[in-house]
């Protein structure tokens, strides 16, 4: 059985990452996690660059033996743009030597892997952000149909979110229109719902967790035949 370690580095209120990262990775998982510091309301572009420069800080003190690096910060990603976020991913690549997956960037990848497109997209975010998405796909050919969002103005209002609202959310966004389903940020908790919105959509659907541990395995070059890519699309 594939056993990995994964160094995690998430926003200090994340309390859904850790949890449900290793539900996405097959094999028996380790999460190494590290916490980044940032205030009680939503990440702006303003707060990025100490974000990251926090984040690189935290990730040198990974252990030596992890195997790779997932960079769970959504909405960073996202405001940073895809330049901003392939740097930050380079900077930690340097910091540990590991392979690093950003969350945003295996959103993009994950996607276009299984050809989704005219996205309904479920978010927690500020319009500032959304639109920071919707730019992030469309660097890289993605559109957005239909995006909808729980607007949560404080880290307090995004912890409160539950997992049958997001299926609720997701239901009443995704229409036959869509040629995919993204719900968007790692706080979200969608591992106990991808299953029942997959057997209710023919279109792809995927979260930020559930695309990052794709990604992750991918990376890690773990064996396909295990979990086939129809299964998480279907």
């Amino acid at each position: 059985m594939t056993s990995t370690k994964i160094g995690l580095l998430v926003p200090v209120n994340n309390t859904t990452m850790e949890h449900e990262l290793p539900q996405f990775v097959r094999g028996d998982v380790e999460i190494c996690l590290r916490r980044i510091p940032r205030g009680k309301g939503t990440l702006s572009k303003e707060d990025v660059p100490a974000y990251k420069a926090a984040a690189v800080e935290l990730a040198r003190g990974f252990d030596k033996d992890i195997d790779v690096v997932a960079y769970g910060c959504t909405a960073a990603g996202f405001l940073s743009g895809p330049s901003g976020d392939a740097e930050i991913a380079q900077l930690l690549a340097e910091a540990t030597g590991k392979p690093v997956i950003t969350t945003a960037r295996a959103m993009v990848d994950t996607l276009t892997e299984v050809g989704a497109n005219d996205l309904a997209v479920v978010t927690p975010y500020r319009e500032v952000v959304n639109s920071q998405l919707r730019e992030f796909l469309a660097a890289s050919g993605i559109r957005v149909s239909r995006l909808e969002t729980f607007g949560a103005e404080t880290t307090e209002q995004l912890g409160q979110i539950k997992a049958d609202e997001v299926k609720a959310q997701a239901n009443a966004t995704m229409g036959d229109d869509c040629g995919g389903l993204f719900i968007a940020c790692s706080q979200l908790p969608t591992a106990s719902i991808l299953a029942d919105l997959r057997g209710a959509n023919t279109a792809p659907v995927w979260s930020s967790i559930s695309a990052t541990g794709h990604q992750i395995e991918k990376a890690l070059g773990l064996d396909a035949d295990e979990r086939k890519l129809s299964e998480h699309a279907s």
